[in-house]
């Protein structure tokens, strides 16, 4: 596929994505790939004709949308971009995944700072009062157990709201990782030869996380939960480390798939009942302590 080609489609997919913001349940999906025609447009033209194509595209959606179109494009359009450079360097995939999450978290923690300042409006408040009023609402319609009182509702929203960090952080990782996913199939079809990430049958965290995991675990048992930073702390640490080991996990069944030659559907449709089935992040957890991967080693 010749450059100019390439950039006018994916110029069109990045003006759709933005149009479908407006469509319910498919700006879900939209959203998650929003970043992904920045970085493949950043990456396969020059810098000039990059700003050109954006510029356009921005354009049309803002006279279509209006100005949330732009101010959409402004929050995406700085971690593609960091992304994208580090591809065009060929730097190591992990770099160009964690640079993408750290900025992607940079630019959350700023529009909540920024809806602070200026608008006097904090989110994470305005959160708390839709709970609340939520919970009020089912508690008057009888939809609550009659024991329900106001220390409850409080308790719900503190934990809810504390939980954020980790929230914020898990959308971050994966945003920036179906961005690069999908940047690196598209990108190496158009012979950039973009360094891939390790195989997910390769993937294995260092046995010290789960030495973190279980203090942490611990920790969370024997401190009370108040508004403390530890407590705090320990409230986001052990959902994050779950997640890293639910990964694990999913590695795990690639390698087993690898060894006993499954179909690759298989380790897919396991992925997706882990994602669904907390609890089976304890197989990561003991692939993470234990060399269990030597018993399905081909013989």
């Amino acid at each position: 596929m010749n450059t100019g080609k390439h950039s006018l489609i994916w110029s069109a997919v990045l003006l759709l994505l933005m149009l479908s913001m407006a469509v319910p349940l498919l700006n879900v999906i939209s959203i998650l790939l929003m970043m992904v025609p920045y970085v493949v447009l950043y990456a396969s033209l020059s810098r000039r004709s990059f700003v050109v194509h954006i510029a356009i595209v921005w354009a049309v959606s803002s006279l279509l949308l209006g100005w949330v179109a732009p101010l959409l494009g402004l929050f995406f359009i700085v971690p593609s971009v960091i992304m994208g450079h580090l591809i065009v360097k060929h730097s190591p995939p992990g770099r160009v995944l964690v640079s993408g999450i750290l900025s992607l978290l940079g630019i959350m923690l700023l529009e909540l700072l920024l809806f602070n300042l200026i608008f006097d409006l904090s989110l994470i408040g305005e959160m708390g009062n839709e709970i609340r009023e939520m919970t009020n609402t089912l508690h008057n319609d009888g939809l609550l157990p009659a024991e329900w009182s106001a220390d409850l509702t409080d308790s719900l929203v503190k934990m809810v709201t504390q939980s954020i960090p980790v929230v914020i952080i898990t959308v971050s990782f994966l945003y920036a990782a179906v961005t690069q996913y999908i940047s690196h199939v598209v990108l190496n079809r158009l012979d950039m030869r973009v360094p891939s990430m390790p195989k997910a049958h390769d993937w294995k965290l260092p046995r010290i996380m789960v030495f973190y995991y279980l203090v942490a675990l611990v920790l969370s048992m024997i401190i009370e939960s108040d508004d403390s930073f530890l407590s705090v702390a320990l409230l986001n640490l052990v959902p994050l480390l779950k997640l890293a080991f639910t990964i694990q996990t999913i590695g795990f069944f690639y390698f087993i798939a690898k060894q006993r030659s499954w179909s690759k559907a298989v380790p897919f449709v396991i992925a997706v009942v882990v994602f669904m089935l907390p609890p089976l992040s304890l197989i990561g957890l003991l692939d993470t302590a234990f060399p269990i991967r030597k018993a399905f080693e081909k013989r």
